[in-house]
C-alpha cells in the first residue's frame, strides 16, 4: 500500500524548483551590490505587476525576482546561501520591499501602522517613477551648486534635478543631501544617464532620523567613502547584544567614488504613506572642505578597525558572559546551601538543654478564651461587690429620726 504524503509535501511536489539567485538575475557570483541592485531593477521594472496586469505568469516572475534579491542584497543570506543554498536562508523570515503605489488603500494603512509600532518596512521606487525615468519623459530641473532648493514632493512622486560640475569641480569632489525639517521619509536618488536620454536608477540611500530631522547624502570625494545600511539590522530583534555585534555590518563602501565632469542628475522621492514630503536639496562643491575630507577619512577608517575588532571581541564577550551565568547560577546554590546549614546548626544548638520542651499549643487553648467566657468570668468576679454595694445602700439609709418626747 503506497504511503500517504502529508499536505506540505504535496505543495512542496507541486511547485517548481527554485532557480538560482545569480542565474535569475543574469549575474556572477563575484558581483558587486551595485551590479546585483542594477540587476534586480531592471527585471523587477520588466515583470512588475502594474505594467503586466493579469499575467499571473509575470506576477510570479516578479516573486521569484524579489525573493532572489533579498538574498543576494543580506551579506549574511547571501553567505549562507553561497555556502549551503536555498536550505541555509530562512525563507519564512525574508523581507519584501513595498511599492506603496501598487498598495491600495487598506493595505497602505497596515503598512502604516506596522512602521508606527516599529515594525521595519522596506519600501522600493515607483515603478512607475522608474520607467517616466528609463524612458526620458521626467521634468529635470537645474540644481546650481551652493543654492539649497526647498519644495515638496507628493508621496510616490519625485523631482529630479540636475548638477553641472567642472573638470577642477571633479576633481575636488561633490556632496549632494537633503534634510527635511518635518521628520518626511524620502529617497535620494542618483541616475546614470542612458545613451538614448533615458535615466537608470543606480544609487538610493533612505532617509535616516539624525536629531530633529530626517536625512540623507551621498559623497563622492574621490576615495572610499562608506554608507551605513540599516536595513538588515536587528532593530527589532529581542536579543540587545546581538543587535550590538551586527551594528556595523551594514558599514560597506559605496558603489561609486567620484564623479566625471557633466551633467548629473539627483531626484528625491516622496516615500511618506499618505503625505507629501517637505525636503531641501543642496549640491556642494567639497573644494572648501579640505579638513571635514581628512577627518571623515580617518573616522571611517577607525570604524572598519572597530568592525574587525567586534567579530573578536563577540567571541571573548559569549564566552565571559557564559562564565559569569555560571558563576551567578553557583553564587544562589552555595548561598542556599549555606543558609541550610546554618539553619542545621542552630536547631542542634537548641537541642542541648534538659527543659521539656513547651507545648505551645496546649498554653494557647489555655490563654485563648471565648469572648463570651472572658465576660461570664467578670461578671462572677463582680457579682459579690455589687451585691454587698447594693445591701449597703440599702441598710445604710441615713434617715433622720426625731426621738419623740414622751407623753406627759
Amino acid at each position: 500500500m503506497p504511503s500517504r504524503r502529508s499536505k506540505s509535501e504535496k505543495q512542496d511536489a507541486a511547485q517548481p524548483p527554485r532557480r538560482d539567485p545569480y542565474d535569475l538575475l543574469g549575474i556572477s557570483r563575484n558581483s558587486t551590490d551595485q551590479e546585483i541592485k542594477s540587476a534586480y531593477r531592471k527585471m523587477a521594472l520588466k515583470y512588475h505587476p502594474d505594467k503586466n496586469a493579469n499575467d499571473p505568469k509575470a506576477a510570479d516572475m516578479f516573486k521569484e525576482v524579489t525573493f532572489s534579491y533579498n538574498i543576494l542584497s543580506d551579506p549574511d543570506k547571501r553567505r549562507q546561501y553561497d555556502t549551503a543554498g536555498f536550505e541555509a536562508v530562512e525563507l519564512e523570515g525574508q523581507e519584501l520591499e513595498l511599492d506603496l503605489s501598487s498598495l491600495g488603500a487598506v493595505n497602505t494603512m497596515f503598512a502604516a501602522i506596522f512602521s508606527k509600532l516599529g515594525v521595519p518596512i522596506k519600501t522600493t521606487v515607483s515603478a512607475t517613477v522608474l520607467e517616466e525615468a528609463l524612458n526620458g519623459v521626467v521634468t529635470v530641473r537645474p540644481l546650481p551648486l551652493g543654492q539649497p532648493i526647498s519644495k515638496k514632493v507628493e508621496k510616490q512622486c519625485a523631482h529630479f534635478y540636475s548638477v553641472t560640475i567642472t573638470e577642477e569641480e571633479a576633481r575636488a569632489g561633490l556632496v549632494c543631501q537633503v534634510q527635511s525639517p518635518d521628520k518626511s521619509k524620502f529617497k535620494l536618488l542618483y541616475f546614470d544617464q542612458e545613451e538614448n536620454g533615458g535615466l537608470n536608477l543606480s544609487l538610493q540611500e533612505d532617509s535616516t532620523k539624525t536629531g530633529k530631522v530626517t536625512s540623507a547624502g551621498m559623497f563622492f570625494l574621490g576615495f572610499p567613502v562608506y554608507r551605513l545600511d540599516q536595513s538588515n539590522s536587528l532593530t527589532a530583534t529581542k536579543d540587545l547584544d546581538g543587535a550590538f555585534f551586527k551594528k556595523l555590518d551594514g558599514f560597506q563602501q559605496c558603489e561609486i567614488t567620484e564623479l566625471k565632469p557633466g551633467v548629473h542628475v539627483f531626484a528625491v522621492y516622496g516615500d511618506n504613506f499618505f503625505k507629501s514630503a517637505s525636503y531641501t536639496i543642496e549640491a556642494l562643491c567639497a573644494a572648501p572642505f579640505p579638513e571635514e575630507k581628512k577627518q571623515l577619512r580617518a573616522v571611517e577608517a577607525q570604524i572598519l578597525t572597530k568592525r574587525a575588532e567586534l567579530s573578536k571581541f563577540e567571541s571573548e564577550y559569549r564566552e565571559v558572559l557564559a562564565q559569569f551565568t555560571e558563576m551567578t547560577n553557583r553564587y544562589t546554590q552555595e548561598m542556599q546551601e549555606i543558609d541550610g546549614l546554618l539553619k542545621q546548626r542552630n536547631e542542634i544548638h537548641a537541642s542541648y538543654t534538659s527543659c521539656q520542651p513547651l507545648n505551645r499549643s496546649i498554653s494557647k487553648n489555655k490563654c485563648r478564651t471565648s469572648p463570651k467566657e472572658s465576660k461570664e468570668e467578670a461578671k462572677d468576679k463582680r457579682g459579690p461587690s455589687r451585691d454587698r454595694n447594693r445591701k449597703k445602700k440599702w441598710y445604710n439609709l441615713h434617715l433622720k429620726v426625731e426621738k419623740k418626747k414622751p407623753c406627759q
